[in-house]
This record gives C-alpha cells, sequence and structure tokens, in this order.
C-alpha cells in the first residue's frame, strides 16, 4: 500500500512549498522525506501575515495488517494444544462468537474451537466428511459437510451434532430437511433467520429456513456458465464462499475468477468484482469491479463495509470497498509460504 500525502500552502502570496506530494510505500515509510518552503519578497505593504502548511492524505489505511499465528503449528496433524503446539489438517473456515473461533478442520473431519485470547485449541464436534463452511447463529453452529452432501448443526454448549437439511445423495432436490439434496456444498452464510448456501456441484445458491429446514433455490440455472441475470437465469461454476452484507450476498465464483453479488430480495445476479460477463480470465490485477482480476478465490467474509477475499491461487488477500467495488491487495506477496510480516511483506 501506498500512501500519497498531498502539501500545500494555505497562503501561496507568502510562501511556497515544494513538492507538492510525498509518496511513502513499505519500503521507505520509515525514512525522512524533505519539503522545502520558500518566503515570498513582496513590495506588497500588507506586512507579514500568517500562513500555514498543511498535509492531507485522504481514504488512507490507519493500521499495518499485521499478519501473525495465532494458532498451528505449520504440520498436519490433530494435536489439541495452545499456539503453535497445536495442529490441523487443511482448515477451511472459520466463525467466531467474539470470544472463541470455530474451525471447520477438514482434513481432520473435525470442527475444533480456539480460544482468542490464549490461542488454546480442543476439538467441539468430529464425525464429519470434509467440512467447509461454518457459521454461527444464536447458540448453533452451522456446518457444511461437504461430501457428506448435508448440512449440519452443532449445540455449541454441547457439540450435539444432527442434521438440519440433505439427504446425503449428489444430487440436486429442493424440499425439507432430509429431503432436500445438495452437490458438494462450499459456503455458508446467514442474516440470522435463514441460511444461504454455495451449492457447489450444483452451480446455484440454496436458502434454508433455519426454524423448518426448508430448502428452495436462490439463483443458479445448474448448468456451468458465467451469465449474470436473476433467479434460475443466473449461471456460476464452481462455487466458494458466501458472506452477507444484510441486503446482498456475495459469492465467490472460483472458476470464473469472479465475485457475484445477488439481492437477497430478488434474486438478481451480477458480476461484482473481476471480468465482465462472458470472460473468466484470470490475474491479479487490482482495479474497479470488472477491471480487476482474481485467480481460483475460495474464502470471502465481510465486515459491513469492506469484503474479503482469499485469492487461492494468487496467495493474497484481497480487500473490496462494497460501496465503489474498488479491489486492493490486503496482504500476501504473491507467492506461496507461511512468513509472518506486514502487508505484502508477508
Amino acid at each position: 500500500l501506498n500512501v500519497t500525502v498531498n502539501v500545500a500552502s494555505s497562503n501561496t502570496s507568502e510562501a511556497t512549498v515544494s513538492p507538492a506530494t510525498l509518496t511513502f510505500a513499505q519500503t521507505n515509510w520509515q525514512t525522512n522525506q524533505t519539503v522545502t518552503l520558500t518566503g515570498v519578497d513582496d513590495s506588497d505593504s500588507d506586512g507579514h501575515q500568517g500562513y500555514g502548511i498543511s498535509l492531507t492524505a485522504e481514504g488512507q489505511e490507519t493500521d499495518h495488517h499485521e499478519v501473525t499465528t495465532l494458532a498451528g503449528s505449520g504440520s498436519s496433524g490433530s494435536t489439541n494444544a495452545t499456539g503453535t503446539l497445536a495442529s490441523f489438517n487443511t482448515p477451511y473456515q472459520m466463525a467466531s462468537d467474539g470470544t472463541n473461533l470455530y474451525v471447520t478442520d477438514s482434513g481432520n473431519n473435525k470442527i475444533r474451537k480456539i480460544v482468542i485470547s490464549t490461542g488454546e485449541v480442543t476439538t467441539l464436534a468430529s464425525g464429519f466428511n470434509v467440512p467447509k463452511g461454518i457459521v454461527i447463529v444464536g447458540a448453533n453452529l452451522y456446518v457444511v459437510d461437504t461430501n457428506n452432501h448435508r448440512i449440519r448443526k452443532i449445540v455449541i454448549s454441547s457439540g450435539a451434532v444432527s442434521t438440519l437439511a440433505g439427504s446425503g445423495s449428489a444430487t440436486f432436490a429442493d424440499g425439507t430437511g432430509t429431503n432436500a439434496s445438495f452437490y458438494w456444498p462450499f459456503g455458508i452464510t446467514t442474516d440470522g433467520t435463514n441460511l444461504y448456501v454455495a451449492d457447489s456441484e450444483n452451480k446455484r445458491i440454496r436458502k434454508i429456513v433455519i426454524s423448518t429446514g426448508v430448502v428452495t433455490t436462490l439463483a443458479g440455472s445448474g448448468s456451468q456458465g458465467s451469465a449474470d441475470g436473476t433467479g434460475t437465469s443466473a449461471s456460476f461454476n464452481k462455487l466458494g464462499g458466501i458472506t452477507i452484507d444484510g441486503t446482498n450476498l456475495y459469492v465467490v465464483d472460483r472458476n470464473n475468477n469472479k465475485i457475484r453479488k445477488i439481492g437477497i430480495s430478488t434474486g438478481v445476479v451480477t458480476t461484482f468484482a473481476g471480468p465482465a460477463a462472458g470472460s473468466t480470465t484470470s490475474g491479479s490485477t487490482n482495479g474497479t469491479g470488472t477491471t480487476a482480476r482474481f485467480n481460483q478465490p475460495f474464502g470471502i467474509t465481510s465486515d459491513g463495509i469492506n469484503l474479503y477475499v482469499a485469492d487461492h491461487s494468487n496467495h493474497k488477500i484481497r480487500k473490496i470497498v462494497i460501496s465503489t467495488g474498488v479491489v486492493t491487495t490486503l496482504a500476501g506477496t504473491g507467492s506461496s509460504g507461511s512468513k509472518e510480516g506486514t502487508g505484502t511483506l508477508a
């Protein structure tokens, strides 16, 4: 992230400044930069007039996006322990209640719990088959049990696991509870009343009413494609993570290298970021909306103002401003590795 500081005199009749801008990058942000102030020798009989020098930098970040390790040894395993003494095997996604993190430990077929304040890792529940998406609603977790083609419910206080929806067969069917079917579902999010599931191999976005288990299709034709449209006239290709801003869903369309936006009330699907409809070109370009590029993005989350995308094959975390669609790189060098650091040095 480069920061441009604008430098100006409030009264150029009395003094000027040079240069007009200063640029700070990660390689020089601790290096002093010089500003030259030149007084104006004029013949006006107004005496000395006061002036000020202003330095402004609009729209810049206020933190340094430092990347550190909370838990995990870096080696594959299933050890319960604290911090880097614990181990995981292909963790996918996580949810938080503010005190703990809950992680789908996909390769271990477990849901792990991490105490945020201490990094202590324990196993909350087991008996899954490649769990991926996870979300918290009240006192329960809802987990996408991907290779079992089901959506599971876990009572946090007891670890009790039950099936909310999904027959277990890899096919497509709307219906209630176990009469509905999914095919390698991936991501999940919620508005507190409903769950929204990225049903990857069915190439559809499914809606589940939490109180009844009723499953319907919000968007997606079921055929591979990248068409924008309403409801079942839209198409996807290998869906990944999904998140919500209250009004809209944002889903990672992995093989199309796009982030798609879906109006919850209308089912209207548009391309929010990544190549425009008709194109699936990959890349790592920062930009606005359809000028930005991704390469096999997987996960996505939101703070209500920004989206944060795990850009898998670019080895980067990308940030998208929801109000503008501006895409930047938050962290990651672009090379695979596990080095800690700040921003694009990690």
